[in-house]
């Protein structure tokens, strides 16, 4: 007995080849116009995240009471600071200079290029990495800060710190 007739001369198998590669041809196709959707205009996204600028951040002149010196310029926030309400910071090491000074000066670890107390302050202002305090992390004072500071309140910090003693 004979089975009824196919009303195709293709044999079944090459029905479903022919599926298969029109569902592969298909998704390759969606996948090059995907692919076209996401690239990029004619404004790319920037390789790296932007940085706070600095120079958009004013602190202080120097002209400030030495009290909203200390505060508008964010020392109280790492630092103790004798004799500056609210600078009970952790962060940083405390700032009695007066007292700590000459031996941060005399530490062997110390590789910067200040004589005295005075000039030891504003270097680690101007350039926080010379010497870091045994005891805190590295890397925490921003490199910039110093340049945020104008001459007059760079001098007017180390005239304070140089003659504070945490008493």
């Amino acid at each position: 007995m004979l089975g009824p007739a196919s009303s195709s001369s293709v044999p079944p198998s090459n029905h479903k080849n022919k599926a298969v590669a029109a569902l592969v041809a298909g998704f390759v196709l969606l996948v090059a116009l995907a692919g076209l959707q996401n690239s990029p205009t004619s404004s790319p996204v920037p390789a790296t995240v932007p940085q706070i600028d600095p120079t958009m951040m004013p602190l202080v002149t120097g002209e400030e009471p030495i009290q909203e010196l200390f505060v508008r310029a964010g020392c109280t926030v790492c630092h103790q600071i004798p004799g500056i309400a609210g600078a009970n910071g952790k962060v940083g090491p405390p700032l009695w200079l007066g007292k700590t000074g000459l031996s941060r000066l005399a530490d062997p670890q110390y590789r910067g290029q200040a004589q005295t107390v005075r000039e030891y302050i504003v270097e680690s202002i101007v350039s926080p990495g010379t010497y870091v305090v045994p005891g805190f992390p590295p890397d925490t004072m921003p490199v910039w800060y110093g340049r945020k500071l104008s001459a007059g309140a760079l001098n007017k910090i180390a005239v304070y710190l140089e003659q504070a003693t945490g008493e």
